[in-house]
């Protein structure tokens, strides 16, 4: 690499004479044009890079705009998260050294001081009132407790275990690390202390075979600990002073996990992947719910950064989704999560519900499966789901309802009458289960009951404007309301119904159109592309349509969080004095759009025959 690396600079002034052979060896010195890209969600975050001439912007996405310049390390959050979350481009000619992700790894792992001081580079930022989404993230997940990071749980092998058989144990249980009892004794047992192991000579100069060596002669047993409440930067800290990678996590005096450098990283970088780790290795209901309450938390910090609320929809589609199959997989026999299909509908399965609202779930079973204790097991389902914040069904749609669960044959009778018969209600369930995602089971029970459904629909033209008309069932208002409503001697005590005059008109009249044109994808952005790729609608209305519904979940997500901090319960109600003069305006348009839409709806389905 040469010797013009300049180790004199933060985070690389930290770095030992062998670190920083490592990173002479691993570096290169790349180029960039201007308007070049160096990171994109699109690309895979490999390298970082450590400008020495020009300038970089970070365009905003999910992280804030920021510029970079000479000596600047970029990309390092992004490498260690191994995603890349906003765009970064040169904005002149550039040049830079760039550093493969295993050095960085390395570097972290091995160098207490290297990775405090990445975090430093944050607080730098901070004394200068820079990249304020980052700071806000930063400083409330550093201000979080140790409990609250990913705590793994221990692992102990005997300290009379010889070398080979703790390796074994070690690798059996996936685990790079073991805590080691020794009597009265506890230590701990790592890959690096395996290494050293491996040189250990007996009297003789002879190495001394592995599986001689007990592993109680290798291990440390001067650990250094921290307790369960303490904050996330006093473990930190401890690190850095006593030069250690991991630190053990007491819960009063018992042992609950270690934390190591890189999950405290890795929690700072990308918390939603934390809880994505934490669902993965649940091993109870009670771990389950540790993760999934940390997500409107999760919501509630990424809102505060300024992040898309598209984007904070499609992460909270899949933490949940994961949630909910796993809490399935804790309460239902193994028989039965394999002979069906457990399925999240409405706003949860088109990924529009972000704040846990209410919970709509059903069950398809395969023709011929049964289980005796079906209810016993449904109970049990949506009452976890109950404890882990998603509040019960107001209209019961929920595996509790036997209406929500059944035989695949079953649930084609119930299309055809949806379809079919005369019940008021049936449009609206048909709607709510062709919103439907399989989160667990087989899923082409649930292909095959949707195909059904497609099936029955041709050449039924009043059934699909009967189902479109729900659109218009709630008043559109009335020839001067607007003015009455945000006029200010009336502000204060008016109100507006974010879902029936907001998002409902146009997620059931993209839904109406998306079932006529038998389109499969379920969330209501998604189906408006689809649409305008079949030209079943004007793509400057599908656009103004999507940008509308983002305003509006946007603001129902603003409002929920509010009532929530006030100790109130979350609902679509969102009063007209809570809101900015821009955003009174703005929602202003977004009726106009919604009126242009229900227009459209009316005439496309003929509702003025009905």
């Amino acid at each position: 690499m040469g010797s013009s690396f300049d180790f004199d600079v933060a985070p690389f002034d930290t770095l030992n004479a062998a670190q920083q052979a490592l990173v002479r060896a691993t570096a290169d010195l790349v180029h960039f044009e201007p308007g070049d890209p160096l990171m994109t969600p699109e690309m895979e975050p490999t390298h970082c890079f450590v400008l020495l001439d020009g300038h970089v912007r970070r365009e905003a996405a999910l992280l804030p705009e920021a510029g970079f310049g000479r000596g600047d390390l970029l990309g390092a959050r992004a490498v260690l998260a191994q995603r890349a979350s906003s765009v970064s481009v040169a904005l002149d000619a550039v040049r830079a050294w760039r550093l493969p992700r295993a050095t960085l790894q390395s570097l972290v792992s091995a160098n207490p001081a290297f990775c405090a001081a990445l975090f430093a580079d944050i607080a730098r930022r901070l004394s200068k009132q820079e990249a304020r989404g980052e700071q806000r993230e930063f400083l409330s997940l550093m201000m979080a407790r140790v409990r609250d990071a990913f705590v793994r749980k221990p692992f102990y092998v005997d300290g009379g275990l010889d070398l080979v058989g703790a390796c074994a144990a070690m690798a059996e249980a996936g685990q790079s690390n073991a805590l080691v009892r020794d009597g009265e004794r506890l230590g701990m047992f790592t890959t690096t202390d395996l290494r050293d192991a491996l040189l250990r000579r007996g009297a003789d100069g002879a190495v001394l075979p592995p599986a001689r060596v007990p592993v109680r002669e290798v291990a440390r047993f001067e650990l250094i600990g921290v307790d369960a409440d303490a904050e996330l930067f006093e473990a930190l800290l401890l690190m850095l002073r006593h030069r250690v990678h991991r630190v053990l996590v007491r819960d009063g005096g018992a042992v609950i996990g270690v934390l190591s450098q890189l999950d405290l990283m890795s929690f700072v970088s990308n918390h939603s992947h934390l809880i994505a780790l934490q669902v993965e290795q649940a091993e109870s209901l009670a771990d389950l719910k540790a993760a999934a309450v940390q997500l409107d938390g999760l919501v509630a910090l990424l809102h505060g950064g300024g992040v898309k609320i598209e984007l904070i929809s499609s992460m909270v589609r899949v933490l949940n989704a994961q949630v909910i199959a796993k809490a399935w997989r804790f309460v239902a026999p193994p028989g039965l999560v394999a002979d069906s299909c457990l399925l999240v509908m409405g706003s949860e399965g088109r990924g529009e519900q972000i704040l846990k609202t209410d919970q709509d779930n059903a069950l398809l079973l395969r023709d011929g499966a049964a289980c005796a204790e079906l209810p016993q097991v449904a109970e049990a389902f949506n009452r976890a789901l109950i404890d882990f914040g998603w509040p019960r069904c107001p209209g019961e749609i929920m595996l509790t309802n036997p209406l929500w669960r059944g035989s695949l044959a079953e649930f084609r009778e119930r299309i055809r009458g949806w379809i079919y018969g005369g019940d008021a209600e049936g449009p609206m369930h048909l709607a709510i289960f062709m919103d439907a995602a399989a989160v667990a089971g087989d899923t082409g029970l649930l292909q095959k009951a949707k195909a059904f459904a497609y099936e029955a629909l041709p050449g039924s033209d009043a059934f699909l404007a009967r189902f479109a008309a729900a659109a218009d069932q709630f008043e559109e208002p009335a020839v001067g309301w607007w003015a009455r409503l945000t006029a200010s001697r009336t502000r204060d005590a008016a109100s507006f119904d974010l879902k029936k005059l907001g998002t409902f008109p146009i997620v059931h009249g993209v839904r109406a159109l998306a079932l006529q044109a038998q389109i499969a994808p379920l969330a209501t952005t998604e189906r408006l592309r689809a649409l305008v790729e079949r030209a079943r609608i004007d793509p400057s209305l599908a656009r103004d349509l999507a940008e509308t519904l983002h305003f509006m979940m946007g603001l129902k997500l603003k409002n929920n969080l509010l009532q929530r901090q006030l100790g109130q319960p979350a609902d679509n109600l969102v009063r007209m004095a809570d809101l900015s003069t821009l955003e009174r305006d703005r929602l202003q348009d977004a009726l106009g759009i919604i009126r242009r839409f229900r227009q459209f709806l009316q005439q496309h389905f003929r509702l003025g025959a009905l």
